[in-house]
């Protein structure tokens, strides 16, 4: 995918899940999410946050973290649901077409982060999703490449990860397979998957995640 690809996918994701949060009810959006601390309403937010802030606020925040960037990441995220909150998937859906990337990641960025965190979101509802396989194959490829360090922290391990379902490879060393969807959320440290993956190195990741 090049990169006006890219941008176009990650409109399409926004929108796709501004539908999907359009339809929660106030238990639904207070769900824990798979994504640390938050609920279903933080992970909505956090995926606004980038296109409603602007540079200066994201530098105040960080400083004030005195540079933790998970801290001011999280602080962020409440300030969004604060002004937001009651309008995610209508500021999703407007702010669709938004370029912003993080500093070195490029599109594809965004794009993963769209890609774990809407299932971070609709895994524990219980909602399904179909997947563009470009889209997968883009983020996994992201995902285990060293630019993926910045902002992710994918498990590095000696596995050739396996996505049967898009005839994906990458590494070396014992195998782990699954569907696309459970390769890029356990590369990315979501041990909910665990039992849908096959191979002699399920379990190295297995202990790698607890």
């Amino acid at each position: 995918m090049d990169d006006a690809q890219i941008f176009a996918a990650i409109a399409d994701e926004r929108r796709v899940l501004a539908d999907v949060l359009d339809g929660l009810d106030d238990r639904q959006w207070a769900t824990q999410s798979l994504c640390g601390a938050w609920d279903v309403r933080g992970v909505a937010a956090h995926l606004l946050g980038p296109t409603v802030t602007g540079i200066p606020e994201v530098l105040w925040l960080v400083l004030r973290a005195r540079g933790n960037f998970a801290r001011s990441n999280m602080a962020l995220t409440d300030r969004v649901v604060a002004k937001y909150g009651a309008r995610l998937p209508q500021m999703l859906r407007a702010n669709a077409d938004h370029r912003f990337t993080p500093p070195g990641g490029g599109p594809i960025a965004p794009l993963t982060d769209l890609l774990i965190h809407g299932q971070d979101i609709r895994r524990p509802l219980g909602l399904a999703r179909s997947f563009d396989p470009d889209r997968q194959r883009a983020a996994l490829d992201f995902l285990t490449s060293p630019a993926s360090r910045r902002g992710f922290a994918p498990l590095r391990l000696p596995i050739r990860w396996v996505a049967e379902d898009i005839g994906w490879e990458s590494g070396t060393g014992a195998t782990v397979s699954g569907t696309a969807e459970a390769v890029m959320l356990a590369l990315t440290r979501r041990p909910v998957v665990l039992d849908e993956l096959s191979g002699d190195g399920v379990g190295v990741v297995r202990t790698a995640l607890h």
